[in-house]
């Protein structure tokens, strides 16, 4: 729409609509506000279109294809299995994402939120610009939700185009590469490059860090990184990505470990060394919200920025980039415009989850923060294998790990490798945030047999009483 010089007046702005956007704009219907979302993409943002979901989508048909074509334990052979990736790909796009981005939009409509596909620019504090197909329209607001997101960071030496590829291209690449050069190994990296190597892939992991999978310790990625390896898949750290040069066939990675340069050729070159916020594209420039070196915007509490009417949320702000962490916020923002006096950030457990083979899951302190803080926290391990859910599904590698109070054994933290992890975890982000002992866990009947009962036995373990072990 083309209008002049007069600004339309709306209540409330969202602008993205990812997890944390079209959260925050149904939540602040809910409480009455008038909402317009302003999305330059497709709705649902990366999480919904090409990240989160996606991704674990392919993750899925990884598990499946591996174990239609392993041998079993308990006598279950297939043979002639084959994998037709044009269905994968039409499955992902078209019954998962399809399936979930229409059902944002019906949400938002049913909140009878207004929806603006254009190109959000701040002229100052209280007004925006929005750019769209056909003219621009310029939009005066009370109150403003940022939840921009992020996008994968491109190396200048290996710019994204043709065979070098970001995580959206891989996940819709035409055919099974039979060679994957992954550049990071953090979570993005290491569960694509698990997925495909489920599926047959070689893949090789160049990581600079001297680990991969950063934010879980050695003794969680351990069983990971056994299982990738044990399939082929190679990992390099400590080493440094200088250069790609591609020809319509493949492409080859320059890398240097330990001073010596090697090189390495495959089909495509997957880049994920993390994901820069959107915040230098939206005009923050021409308005007085306060960004860090890094461009990461300043939040009080309750996510309201340097300009009171102007809230930020998700990947833009402060601490790791997950879409729970982002709609949590989103709900906080809504309620903060609504005058909410509970709108506040207040949690101490924020669950991280990692979708590798075996899945990784954590909350709450760890055996690092532990000793960095120099709490007085006992640690308790629990074993899959002493579990009989798991071992009558044979998924016995992992364990249960819980974190406790020496004197008061309250639950302070949990790490979980193992089947289902990324579930089971929010058993354990429940009773931390609500100040549970162990012995309040151990006392809850479980049902059996389940893998929740695992959690239950490393409570009895923290608290003296094992049964199980």
């Amino acid at each position: 729409m083309v209008v002049g010089a007069q600004a339309r007046e709306i209540d409330t702005v969202v602008i993205g609509s990812g997890p944390g956007g079209y959260v925050a704009a149904i939540r602040a219907a809910e409480l009455g506000q008038k909402v317009t979302i302003i999305e330059r993409d497709t709705i649902g943002g990366v999480c919904l279109n090409v990240g989160c979901i996606p991704s674990k989508a392919l993750i899925n048909v990884g598990h499946h294809y591996r174990t239609a074509t392993s041998a079993t334990p308990f006598g279950l052979t297939t043979s002639g299995a084959e994998l037709d990736w044009h269905q994968v790909q039409d499955w992902k796009q078209n019954k998962v994402v399809s399936t979930l981005t229409s059902g944002v939009e019906m949400l938002l409509k049913k909140h009878h939120v207004e929806i603006i596909k254009g190109e959000a620019r701040f002229n100052d504090n209280a007004t925006l610009n929005v750019l769209q197909e056909d003219g621009h329209e310029l939009l005066q607001f009370n109150n403003a939700i940022l939840a921009t997101g992020s996008r994968p960071v491109e190396l200048a030496s290996m710019p994204f185009g043709g065979r070098i590829i970001d995580s959206t291209g891989v996940l819709s690449l035409t055919a099974i590469p039979k060679k994957l050069i992954i550049v990071g190994g953090g979570v993005i990296g290491s569960e694509l490059g698990g997925a495909y190597a489920n599926l047959g892939t070689q893949v090789t992991i160049i990581e600079g860090l001297d680990h991969t999978l950063n934010g879980f310790d050695h003794e969680m990625t351990k069983p990971v990184l056994d299982d990738f390896t044990s399939r082929g898949g190679v990992i390099v750290t400590s080493a440094v990505a200088k250069s790609a040069e591609q020809t319509t066939d493949d492409v080859t990675l320059t890398y240097e470990v330990a001073g010596k340069e090697q090189t390495i050729t495959g089909d495509y070159l997957l880049v994920a060394v993390g994901r820069r916020v959107n915040t230098d594209d939206v005009g923050l420039n021409n308005t007085d919200i306060k960004l860090s070196d890094r461009g990461v915007i300043e939040v009080a509490d309750n996510m309201q920025t340097s300009v009171a009417h102007i809230y930020a949320i998700g990947d833009i702000t402060a601490g790791p980039q997950l879409a729970h962490k982002a709609s949590f916020q989103a709900k906080i923002a809504a309620g903060a415009i609504a005058e909410d006096p509970q709108a506040h950030d207040l949690h101490y457990s924020l669950p991280a989850v990692a979708y590798t083979n075996y899945e990784l899951a954590t909350t709450g302190e760890t055996p690092d923060s532990v000793k960095d803080k120099k709490l007085n926290a006992k640690i308790s391990k629990f074993p899959f294998a002493g579990n009989g859910r798991a071992i009558s599904m044979d998924e016995t590698v992992g364990f249960i790990r819980l974190i406790s109070d020496k004197e008061t054994h309250a639950l302070l933290g949990c790490q979980i490798v193992g089947p289902n992890a990324s579930d089971l975890i929010s058993e354990l982000s429940l009773a931390i945030e609500n100040g549970l002992t162990t012995n309040d866990i151990s006392l809850t009947i479980h049902p059996h047999p389940t893998l929740g009962e695992a959690i239950m036995d490393t409570a009895e373990l923290a608290d003296g009483l094992p049964i199980h072990i």
